[in-house]
């Protein structure tokens, strides 16, 4: 009774203290604590947007597959497709992986990722670098944002992530070590090592030519045999280190018969992620061979139906027809323009179909909607933070009650 008179007593000649002092701190607490989360949402939040202030914002079709502990280099693209021209713009680039703040652009800042040129670097990559970077291109009055996806895993899923290359039957043939060049500007320099189902191959093998400074794999005579995983292993001396670069190959043999049969081989994923309101490419690439291209005819479909009928606004269509020539071989290739990607698109089902009088190949394809940042998450703290705090004067209010409620009983 005694000690809770003499809180009566306190509370009498200072009317400010207690509960009032403490909901005044608590109330200066809340302040604080809202303008520094909020301060840091906002920042978090800027730093997502700035990657979407452009007005392309593009899903680049080519996602990257890399293997851990191996180099890497991402290279901001130009896509050479009309309504795609970055060419014109200087080079002057912003990183970003996954929204977040911009990338280090110099070595001496992060020694292993870092930005040349047009290009990101990794030396190596490792798992935790697998994710989403966008890359914006700007000049004085224009920019572009392009994203791109990379994947990297573990070596012992090499053949997963294995290039597909098809040679006929009987006739000589090559097979390409890709993505390369990136790393050795000087061809003269190139060596490789290919291995065959993990078999290393011999420069005096009869049926193999292995020419230095090619990349290149040349075949005498192709056989069915001759179907399956062949490996080339570069080395990469860099500021004293040295890295190795591994590419797997995964060959399919095809009888001379069928050889202008159209064969589908991009895209190779049953999903392409694409970001809601961004502009898409996602191409169709076949493989005819030495037949030639007017023979054979590309088209996209939208769940089974004519892209043009499906989308009669032309938000999705069909782009310019390539018809291109790579190792002596022909392709065809036709985009499918998303401009831009809308909810819908996730629940359509994407055909490519590739048909001449000798056959045809289908190839179904879906898109997924891109991963979400965590910004809202984070401008959600604000809000939690008020509820914690008025939780807190709530109970400390009525704790006061009870020992207000306690005194009068006892003076009574």
């Amino acid at each position: 009774m005694a000690e809770t008179l003499q809180n009566h007593r306190f509370q009498d000649t200072f009317p400010w203290s207690s509960s009032d002092f403490l909901w005044g701190r608590m109330r200066g607490l809340f302040f604080v604590l809202v303008m520094c989360t909020a301060g840091a949402s906002a920042f978090r939040l800027r730093q997502f947007k700035s990657t979407e202030n452009c007005p392309d914002h593009t899903v680049f079709f080519k996602h990257y597959y890399e293997l851990h502990g191996e180099p890497v280099v991402l290279k901001c693209p130009s896509p050479r497709y009309k309504h795609l021209d970055f060419s014109a713009l200087t080079p002057n680039i912003t990183w970003y992986k996954n929204g977040s703040k911009p990338m280090m652009s110099r070595r001496d800042e992060d020694p292993r990722i870092w930005a040349k040129g047009d290009a990101l670097w990794f030396l190596p990559a490792m798992l935790e670098d697998s994710g989403v970077y966008i890359c914006i291109r700007r000049n004085s009055s224009y920019c572009t944002a392009v994203s791109i996806h990379l994947t990297v895993v573990e070596k012992t899923a090499v053949r997963e992530i294995a290039y597909l290359q098809v040679l006929f039957t009987f006739t000589a043939g090559k097979i390409v070590c890709p993505d390369l060049w990136d790393f050795t500007p000087n061809r003269t320099s190139l060596e490789l090592k290919w291995y065959k189902d993990g078999l290393p191959l011999e420069d005096g093998n009869e049926k193999f030519v292995i020419l230095k400074g090619s990349t290149s794999l040349f075949m005498t005579s192709v056989l069915p045999t001759d179907a399956g995983y062949y490996t080339c292993k570069m080395p990469l001396l860099y500021e004293g280190v040295v890295y190795e670069i591994t590419r797997t190959i995964q060959l399919k043999t095809v009888e001379q018969e069928k050889r202008i049969t159209p064969i589908i081989v991009y895209p190779t994923q049953k999903t392409t992620s694409a970001a809601l309101g961004s502009k898409m490419t996602l191409p169709c690439k076949v493989f005819v061979g030495l037949s030639s291209h007017i023979h054979t005819d590309v088209e996209w479909l939208a769940n089974e139906t004519i892209i043009d009928v499906v989308y009669k606004q032309n938000r999705v269509r069909e782009g310019e027809r390539q018809e291109i020539v790579e190792n002596g071989e022909n392709f065809i290739e036709v985009p499918l323009i998303f401009d831009p990607v809308e909810e819908v698109d996730f629940y359509t089902d994407f055909t490519c179909l590739a048909q001449n009088r000798y056959g045809y190949q289908v190839l179904p394809t879906r898109v997924k909607q891109e991963a979400v940042g965590l910004s809202w998450y984070i401008a959600m703290i604000p809000f939690a933070l008020a509820c914690v705090i008025v939780a807190g004067i709530c109970i400390q209010k009525f704790w006061k009650w009870r020992a207000d409620k306690g005194y009068t009983i006892a003076k009574v």
